[in-house]
């Protein structure tokens, strides 16, 4: 039996942050839109300044959980996913047609926010250099 992985500290600050855990990026945005150029933007500031993570090929897995207040406008969470996808694309993988699984689930909470999880599938993960 092997040791469970230890997640790194969050990094970041402000509204979106990232962590490694293993080989599964952990983003936590602050923020719940459709619109992909939000993601794009805070992703990137987050990647370029913060984490060192490099698109990998291969398939993947993710997971986004949208956390929304009661109180929240009606969102589409199909259309947060694309959102999501469309912002680690080009940093987690090359392309979200890697994607061959993802789970997308929205909840009550007391605020709004964004987790999501992205690791290789059955750790194929092969670097680009």
């Amino acid at each position: 039996m092997s040791e469970p992985e230890i997640p790194e500290p969050w990094r970041g600050s402000g509204a979106t942050k990232g962590r490694q855990i293993g080989p599964m990026a952990e983003f936590l945005i602050l923020e719940v839109t459709s619109q992909s150029k939000v993601y794009k933007q805070k992703l990137d500031r987050l990647l370029r300044t913060d984490m060192k993570i490099r698109p990998r090929y291969g398939e993947f897995e993710v997971e986004i959980l949208i956390d929304l207040n009661r109180d929240y406008p009606a969102i589409d969470l199909d259309n947060v996913a694309k959102a999501v996808l469309d912002g680690i694309k080009g940093a987690v993988f090359f392309d979200d047609a890697q994607v061959m699984r993802l789970v997308v689930e929205k909840r009550w909470a007391e605020s709004e926010r964004v987790l999501v999880r992205a690791w290789p599938r059955d750790n194929q993960e092969v670097a680009h250099d």
